[in-house]
């Protein structure tokens, strides 16, 4: 199965979810699983159960530049 966007992470099967370091033992993590067909899988560690968002690896990328370009700092509410 080709996982859609917001199906449930629990029917995504053989991924491995994984974290940012950062947030071990914070229990409020962004978890991601790389997907069969190159797609990148994300959940909400709180809801592990709930909706998954599927981006392409293309997507991902931009998203992870502009968080090192301190694009979305704004939207923590800490102004990293």
């Amino acid at each position: 199965m080709v996982p859609k966007n917001g199906v449930a992470a629990r029917e995504i099967s053989g991924v491995t979810w994984q974290k940012a370091s950062a947030s071990v033992g914070a229990g409020n993590c962004v978890e991601v699983a790389g997907l069969p067909d190159g797609e990148v899988a994300i959940r909400n560690s709180r809801f592990p159960g709930g909706p998954a968002l599927v981006f392409t690896s293309a997507e991902l990328a931009a998203f992870i530049d502009g968080a090192k370009g301190s694009e979305f700092d704004h939207l923590t509410g800490r102004g990293l």
